[in-house]
């Protein structure tokens, strides 16, 4: 292959070229988008993570993004309700394990960074998204808002589950045909993470792992944290760890507050989505 300069092209009748590049091999490699994936019978798993911090506000104040009234939804239950609606469809058993932090909870009031959505240590699993909504309506009430906001736990838990169904998969013969797991976490929060650090470092464990994050701000608070750990730009780094790919999308609730804009949003996020092998 010639390579031409046009400059000197122009300039010169008896102008060839500037040297000549040789390709001695080249590979081709199709990097598989979610659609592919889901198509192909991978199977979906939905997580989802609620803040239940004391910046929300007391549940039992109107001004509180927890508050919730008859007739209408709060922005935490409408972010579930949009984003859920999305996932559910992908995920065939609709077996959602379901989580809060940053808060105090029963019976004997001790803080946690992540407890059960429905309060229950055993079985911390709600199904569908209308099993979310209602487990959510009522832990508000049941436990004490808190913090600090670590987000690290929660990312932590859910890669632990996808690291488990990673190696089990590894480890079946080559000749078993099973459906690759790939986990979701829907994080809903009301602004800054105490442990920036901590949940960076646990994202990019992530990354090269089966694995996506959704992190729907809710409230008008400064999210400037969740555009860094969104990496459209660039990739994720702490130190000299970089994240193998981006797998957060970011969505500030009140900018893309109907189901149709937000939808959109996370369609083309996974459609985009380069996941792993």
């Amino acid at each position: 292959m010639d390579l031409i300069n046009p400059a000197k092209k122009r300039s010169k009748k008896s102008y060839k070229n500037s040297g000549t590049l040789v390709l001695e091999s080249i590979v081709v490699s199709r990097l598989y988008s979610f659609l592919d994936y889901i198509t192909h019978g991978c199977e979906l798993n939905f997580v989802v993570g609620v803040d239940f911090t004391g910046s929300n506000g007391d549940p039992r104040s109107p001004g509180s993004l927890h508050s919730i009234t008859s007739g209408s939804m709060n922005e935490y239950q409408n972010a579930l309700w949009s984003v859920g609606k999305v996932c559910e469809q992908y995920d065939s058993d609709k077996q959602f394990p379901s989580f809060g932090f940053g808060a105090k909870i029963p019976p004997h009031q001790t803080f946690s960074d992540i407890f059960p959505l429905n309060l229950n240590m055993q079985a911390p699993d709600c199904f569908g998204i209308d099993g979310i909504m209602a487990a959510y309506q009522q832990c508000v009430y049941q436990v004490k808002l808190w913090g600090p906001t670590n987000a690290a736990p929660i990312v932590n838990r859910v890669a632990d589950m996808a690291q488990q169904e990673h190696q089990r998969i590894k480890s079946l013969s080559s000749r078993v045909k099973l459906a690759k797991s790939y986990y979701v976490l829907l994080l809903l929060t009301d602004g800054v993470l105490t442990d920036m650090q901590e949940t960076k470092k646990a994202v990019i464990r992530a990354s090269h792992l089966p694995m996506s994050i959704i992190i729907v701000g809710v409230g008008a608070a400064d999210f400037k944290d969740m555009d860094e750990l969104d990496g459209d730009d660039e990739r994720l780094r702490l130190g000299t760890s970089v994240a193998e790919r981006d797998i957060v999308q970011f969505v500030p609730f009140r900018k893309y507050s109907t189901v149709r804009t937000t939808n959109s949003k996370l369609i083309l996020f996974y459609e985009e989505s380069n996941l792993p092998e």
